[in-house]
């Protein structure tokens, strides 16, 4: 077994950030549909404008970061983390009382 390719500082995480307009009808649509796109392309929610990914390498990570670049809608901002199995492991979530 190659153990490099299991290696928690190879292994990476992409969190995808985004604020995207809801104003009208036609931002909630493209909204929807970006939300879609990150869903089949295995991003699943973090929080609601958070989506997260797991990357079994960095060649990997940016095979989907031209994927989101592409994938930006005209109105909005996108962020892309990059970080490492090793980082993301130690993120710490807080609950309030009621969930």
């Amino acid at each position: 077994m190659n153990y490099e390719r299991l290696n928690a500082y190879r292994i990476m995480w992409l969190m995808v950030m985004f604020d995207l307009p809801t104003e009208t009808q036609k931002h909630r649509k493209v909204y929807a549909q970006f939300r879609k796109k990150l869903l089949e392309n295995g991003f699943n929610m973090f929080q609601f404008s958070i989506y997260t990914r797991h990357c079994p390498s960095r060649e990997t990570t940016d095979v989907y970061k031209r994927l989101l670049k592409n994938l930006v809608p005209e109105e909005g901002i996108i962020g892309v983390l990059e970080i490492t199995d090793k980082q993301f492991e130690k993120i710490e979530i807080y609950y309030g009382k009621k969930r």
